[in-house]
């Protein structure tokens, strides 16, 4: 069960972990941005030489819930609740924080009780 946190304004917080090409992944904190309804991930590009992952699809036009952004969709490796997944992963410029978009409800659930503090992100069938 992936736990995440609230932040100080309300926001949903999980953590992930980016696997590079080459090297060991690391921990990052992700928001969960339910206007980003068209993908998995999304970083800023000063993230992309640690990653070195592979560009799959040239620029398009995307939209999260700061508005329209220009993209690029490499393929990234990431490890949430333990579990790693191939996922497309929108790289811009300009992006103020790495976000999860709403691609995940499709394979997880996410249960949020936030007077109790509770916040979690779980498989809904292993992948």
């Amino acid at each position: 069960m992936g736990v995440g946190t609230f932040g100080e304004d309300g926001e949903l917080f999980f953590e992930l972990q980016l696997v590079p090409a080459n090297g060991a992944p690391f921990l990052i904190p992700a928001l969960l941005d339910t206007g980003f309804t068209d993908g998995w991930l999304v970083m800023d590009t000063q993230n992309l030489e640690a990653l070195a992952w592979t560009e799959i699809l040239g620029q398009v036009e995307m939209r999260t819930a700061r508005g329209e952004g220009d993209f690029y969709i490499y393929k990234g490796r990431v490890i949430i609740n333990g579990i790693e997944v191939v996922i497309p992963v929108h790289i811009g410029r300009g992006v103020p924080e790495t976000a999860i978009g709403s691609a995940w409800f499709d394979i997880m659930k996410l249960v949020v009780n936030k007077p109790e503090g509770i916040l979690t992100l779980e498989f809904i069938e292993s992948p």
